[in-house]
């Protein structure tokens, strides 16, 4: 399966954003089909949700999760207020949905729940994790639960498939629009992502002779 650079994921999606298509509301429901098909109906969820698109699509994977009666917390460690335009609205979804937020990133060391969302920084991490996230993945990875990775593990380079720190170790990474080169190569990339699987969500990359095989 081809796969593709961050920046042309990224022009994709202006591309579908431009025609009026919200794609954050489709990837929330596909994560969370995703989830809601592996998990029993009394699961306890935990969405992490970053500071950008990324944390929108686990906020609303999180809402409709807690709409079909699963346990849902929701983790924003960067805070509500400067989430992009779109994020924001699904954080509001969240709240009017009856969702409860937690903002800061130490987390309990148990109980732990039975699946965490990953919805931390996705495809636009390009800088190495400072020493607050860290502990935030650190603790999740220290739980040994099936872990969804949206687009990417949190702390791998989209583009490289490096790790930048200790990465989120996914059961499963569940991509957005294309796959990203990072988790084509061989590596830390890889070996975080678990079993990787793709939602188009009906956008279409063009094949320019520039993807990678």
């Amino acid at each position: 399966m081809p796969s593709y650079s961050v920046a042309q994921i990224r022009q994709a999606e202006q591309r579908a954003l431009a025609t009026g298509r919200a794609l954050m509301p489709l990837a929330g429901a596909a994560a969370a089909s995703f989830v809601a098909a592996r998990v029993p109906a009394d699961a306890s969820i935990l969405a992490l949700a970053g500071p950008g698109n990324n944390g929108g699509d686990a906020l609303e994977a999180a809402a409709l999760l807690l709409a079909r009666g699963l346990d849902v917390h929701v983790v924003l460690p960067s805070g509500p207020d400067r989430l992009p335009a779109d994020a924001a609205r699904a954080w509001a979804g969240w709240v009017t949905a009856g969702g409860e937020t937690r903002t800061h990133t130490d987390l309990p060391a148990r109980p732990s729940p039975d699946l965490v969302i990953d919805g931390l920084f996705g495809i636009g991490l390009n800088r190495p994790l400072d020493a607050a996230w860290q502990c935030l993945i650190d603790t999740v990875n220290a739980w040994h639960v099936p872990v969804l990775a949206l687009d990417v593990p949190s702390g791998i380079d989209a583009d490289a498939g490096v790790a930048l720190g200790r990465p989120i170790r996914a059961r499963w990474t569940l991509s957005f629009i294309a796959p990203s080169r990072g988790l084509s190569f061989a590596g830390a990339g890889r070996e975080a992502a678990g079993e990787c699987h793709l939602d188009t969500l009906g956008v279409a990359m063009p094949d320019d002779g520039s993807t990678r095989r």
